[in-house]
């Protein structure tokens, strides 16, 4: 358990770090932007270059993959529904939610945690991949249209996940691992460089938002619903389908439960701030599904391990 403990004490001090230099006035609300958009247009998608070119790929060929799959499409689902039936949010607002429900932390948090916790960092790959390639891009399509204010086309729509840095970053990163190249020194290394700026730069962000931006408990209703899905339904449909359905047990059904318990990662507040679609959503269920998740995942460890 150390692996959980120290991931999430490692993220709760940056964080920390940065609602104190709000607090004694060393930056404003401006720096979590800027921040903000740092993280999203440049240091980003350079680690997730780097952390998809050492990625197995054919680790997202197996039957983990399609639990992970269900555990994300039914909370994202039933988000959407009720967000749309009964509160009748924007599809930009539905889309972040969708998120905060259902995208865990699989890269700062769960690479960690698979190391340590399950003993072998691989094990998020199916999950890492699957948020990279599929949900991200798809995500982002849907905002950049929402943003805009007009239905897209079928082209725009396939097209423009490609002009998006993250998924470019991302594809790189793909290419990369199925070719087995490497790129020179002189490219990798400020490229690494840039890349470790993108999780403190978006754990200050997180933090100066949560002192100087709005209350917590703005949105009472979405976040519950959100949070209830992050920590609740989306472990127990992943262990559902992985063990009743597929048939997993042992090892592979823990990392496919607890891949599934992570916390919302942080890249949806950059997401929710840079597109300005529900950002205090975002911002208050990363916070309790980050608390959450560490008792989440010592009962799932304690039950399955």
């Amino acid at each position: 358990m150390e692996g959980v403990v120290l991931g999430f004490a490692t993220i709760v001090v940056v964080i920390g770090v940065g609602a104190l230099i709000a607090h004694l006035g060393v930056v404003d609300l401006s720096a979590q932007k800027v921040l903000s958009h740092i993280a999203f247009f440049v240091a980003s998608p350079a680690l997730l270059l780097t952390t998809v070119a050492e990625a197995d790929t054919h680790q997202v060929l197996s039957r983990s993959l399609v639990a992970t799959v269900v555990g994300v499409l039914v909370p994202a689902t039933v988000y959407v529904v009720v967000a749309w039936w009964r509160w009748r949010r924007s599809v930009g607002e539905r889309v972040i939610g969708a998120l905060a429900s259902s995208y865990v932390n699989a890269g700062n948090l769960g690479l960690p945690v698979a190391a340590y916790v399950l003993g072998d960092a691989a094990l998020v790959a199916p999950t890492l991949l699957l948020q990279l390639l599929v949900l991200q891009p798809l995500a982002l399509a849907v905002l950049d249209a929402d943003v805009r204010g007009h239905r897209p086309s079928v082209r725009h729509t396939l097209v423009r996940p490609f002009t998006n840095p993250l998924t470019i970053g991302t594809l790189i990163g793909l290419l990369l691992s199925v070719t087995g190249w490497q790129l020179p020194p002189v490219v990798a290394d400020p490229v690494v460089l840039i890349g470790a700026m993108a999780v403190p730069g978006m754990l200050l962000a997180y933090g100066i938002a949560l002192r100087l931006g709005p209350g917590f408990g703005v949105d009472v209703p979405s976040c519950v619903l959100t949070i209830s899905l992050k920590l609740a339904v989306q472990p127990v449909v992943a262990y559902a389908v992985a063990h009743l359905a597929l048939g997993l047990s042992g090892h592979a059904l823990l990392a496919v439960v607890v891949c599934s318990s992570l916390p919302t990662a942080q890249n949806i507040f950059v997401h929710a701030t840079r597109y300005d679609r529900s950002p205090t959503l975002a911002r208050d269920t990363i916070l309790v599904t980050t608390v959450g998740a560490v008792p989440l995942i010592t009962l799932v460890v304690w039950l399955l391990g």
